[in-house]
């Protein structure tokens, strides 16, 4: 996995511990990259020192329903299980005390157990998911009909448009994980998306979803390609 000026090909090109943001709805998969808002004095301080060191901050999501996201801090909040590392390959800062940066997912991680620190951010030993960083994933396997059907009856029933030039360019890797990313669902099924283990499963997780939410919001809708 090549990010930024970076490489991450093997366990030891990662820290073993790294600083933890967590963000209810907040979707980081490898290779996408999320735009951050940082404002809050302890989310400052977090990224001041990573980048000074390694640039990675662990993207993770609360919880659902234990706590609102902008509760969690330096406390005992419940996290999930499975986040994902960013590295900060754009960085601003705006004049009134804030940044805005842009992190671009390096590999999916496991919590361990918290690191003993004296910050006021929290910070996680992990387990990486290596494979991430060297398996490529099989495009053949996406159902690439089924899921531009499933976007394109989403975007008609919501009345949206989308440009559909730049959708057909886009490699199967790329459409099914922009899609997963700026999803508008919630965050049982955000995080269903990223622990999905291989491309083929998040694309069928992703129609899934969709279709379930058209379901439930407009009754039958056809979702087959016009």
């Amino acid at each position: 996995m090549h990010v930024g000026n970076a490489r991450y090909l093997k366990p030891t090109d990662l820290p073993e511990t790294i600083p933890v943001f967590p963000l209810t709805g907040a979707l980081l998969l490898p290779g996408g990259q999320l735009p951050l808002n940082i404002f809050e004095p302890r989310y400052l301080s977090m990224f001041d020192d990573a980048l000074a060191s390694h640039r990675l901050i662990g993207m993770v999501q609360p919880v659902f329903g234990e706590h609102r996201a902008d509760e969690i801090g330096h406390d005992s909040a419940a996290l999930c299980k499975v986040g994902c590392i960013g590295r900060i390959t754009s960085f601003a800062e705006t004049g009134d005390g804030r940044y805005v940066v842009s992190l671009t997912g390096v590999c999916r991680y496991r919590l361990l157990e918290e690191a003993s620190s004296a910050k006021s951010y929290r910070s996680f030993r992990i387990a990486p998911f290596i494979g991430d960083l060297t398996v490529q994933d099989d495009e053949t396997s996406v159902d690439r009909d089924a899921l531009l059907a499933a976007f394109k009856a989403y975007l008609d029933a919501n009345k949206l448009e989308a440009d559909w030039e730049s959708v057909e360019r886009a490699s199967n890797t790329t459409l099914v994980n922009s899609m997963a990313m700026m999803s508008p669902y919630g965050p049982a099924e955000k995080q269903a998306l990223l622990e999905a283990p291989d491309l083929k499963t998040r694309a069928e997780t992703l129609i899934a979803i969709t279709e379930i939410v058209l379901a439930r919001a407009y009754g039958d809708v056809d979702t087959r390609l016009q």
